[in-house]
């Protein structure tokens, strides 16, 4: 488990239940990127959904603070149907005003070093099929797409982390 990291101007640590609005609000942001006719309301309780990843025994949310504030975060832990060396990065999110800062980047090395410390071998995601941008970062990180179903909202993508 990674303690916090810093980075000139930046830190990356665990995000705290009391930042939840925090990254409610960035998380609304991001994905307003990706979705041409606008974030559908499905009825989630991001809110609640949040407060309890930041909660789960289970698993982790970690965020980068740059200045003060919350720009980037990434949740994950092991998916209930895989194998333990398994992890699932279930949200990454960096927020617009920020890209291309290495922000991503640098978030995304360290979830990187927290999982192969844990002696994961394997981390998979589910990224939605319209955001270009997001499955072009992953695979610069060396994400590997697999094959999709037609009509499918998300693609899966998996990263291999032992051996390297």
């Amino acid at each position: 488990m990674i303690n916090d990291r810093v980075i000139p101007d930046r830190v990356i640590r665990t995000v705290l239940p009391a930042e939840v609005a925090d990254v409610v609000a960035l998380h609304a942001r991001a994905r307003a990127t990706y979705y041409p006719d606008g974030v559908p309301q499905d009825g989630t309780d991001w809110s609640a959904s949040w407060r309890t990843a930041l909660t789960r025994p289970d698993g982790r949310v970690l965020c980068v603070v740059e200045a003060g504030r919350i720009v980037g975060l990434a949740s994950f832990r092991t998916p209930e149907d895989a194998a333990a060396d398994t992890v699932k990065l279930f949200q990454f999110h960096v927020d617009p005003g920020h890209w291309r800062a290495g922000v991503g980047t640098a978030l995304h090395a360290a979830c990187v070093e927290e999982w192969r410390a844990d002696g994961r071998r394997t981390a998979v995601l589910d990224v939605h099929v319209d955001n270009l941008r997001a499955q072009g970062f992953y695979r610069r990180q060396g994400w590997v797409p697999e094959p999709v179903d037609p009509g499918a909202h998300h693609l899966r993508m998996r990263l291999a982390l032992a051996g390297e």
